[in-house]
């Protein structure tokens, strides 16, 4: 028997919830990438971490509040606790291992290739592992073509914004760049959805999702991804080089001090006017020059 399925039970709440989850996840993991190439080398690894495992969960978190928006009208559903977290470990992995390999190597072609790939394939297990751990009264059918699809979606979406992680430093356009990637991961998910279908077991009975329906069922496996992505956001907004992206003295026009953070001490240059920086030029230049005579 073939299962009726409702992928908006609650009309655009739960895609418009999970879209904003996303964009979430992928602006907080964009700045922090972005922070990291701007700080010391023993920082760098913390900053890619963190910004991992915002992106991940944001992924992960909108990947299940879209799932609260899904029902199959003959039977209940639920959820397997160890095989739901277990996709959210993985989509922080592999979203970390592709950070991690552009973090270190750099925006070049190879990097954003092999980070975007690990990155994307990251993003369809998360999602597909997650409905594996789907409990029904059913079995889960896809169709091979449109689930290619989705790969692919997660895989560019992914390889787009590694490449804005590194590239992009301004605030705004960086926000920009988490809403294409918010736009491209809720894509995917749908389109995967989209290749989806439910047969129902012959014992399976009739009833209506209620209380013990999805929603109840998510709603406590959500709460600690939903409270890291809030302390995430805390520390951005604590530290204004996440926010702005390129400060001020990082500024090549700013003249002296440009390009160093705060508290390494400027490189002395020699001044247009006034003393000079180095003795020997300042002896040189006034031994040259004539003396005043001697009255």
């Amino acid at each position: 028997m073939q299962g009726t399925i409702d992928g908006f039970s609650y009309g655009v709440v739960t895609p418009v919830a999970a879209f904003l989850m996303a964009c979430l996840g992928a602006a907080l993991g964009l700045r922090c990438t972005t922070r990291s190439l701007r700080t010391e080398r023993s920082f760098k690894a913390g900053w890619l971490a963190l910004g991992a495992t915002s992106i991940g969960s944001g992924i992960w978190t909108m990947h299940f509040i879209a799932m609260m928006g899904f029902s199959v009208d003959e039977t209940s559903i639920g959820y397997d606790t160890p095989i739901t977290f277990a996709s959210l470990a993985i989509a922080i992995v592999m979203v970390g291992i592709g950070i991690f390999i552009v973090g270190y190597r750099g925006a070049t072609p190879m990097a954003l290739v092999t980070g975007g790939t690990i990155t994307g394939l990251g993003v369809a297990t998360m999602h597909y592992l997650g409905m594996a751990g789907m409990r029904l009264e059913g079995q889960l059918e896809y169709d091979t073509l449109t689930v290619s699809l989705s790969v692919v979606i997660a895989v560019v979406a992914s390889t787009t914004a590694l490449w804005s992680a590194v590239s992009i430093h301004g605030f705004l356009p960086s926000l920009g760049a988490s809403v294409v990637m918010g736009v491209a991961v809720s894509g995917m998910h749908y389109t995967g959805m989209a290749a989806l279908s439910v047969h129902l077991h012959p014992a399976a009975v009739a009833e209506s999702v209620t209380d013990s329906g999805p929603t109840s069922a998510l709603i406590p496996l959500m709460i600690g991804p939903a409270c890291f992505l809030l302390l995430a956001a805390v520390v951005v907004m604590f530290d204004p080089l996440v926010v702005l992206g390129s400060p001020e003295w990082d500024d090549p026009r700013n003249g002296v001090g440009a390009g160093r953070p705060p508290g390494i001490p400027a490189q002395r240059r020699v001044p247009r006017f006034g003393t000079h920086a180095d003795p020997a030029s300042f002896q040189s230049q006034h031994r040259d020059s004539p003396r005043p005579r001697d009255r």
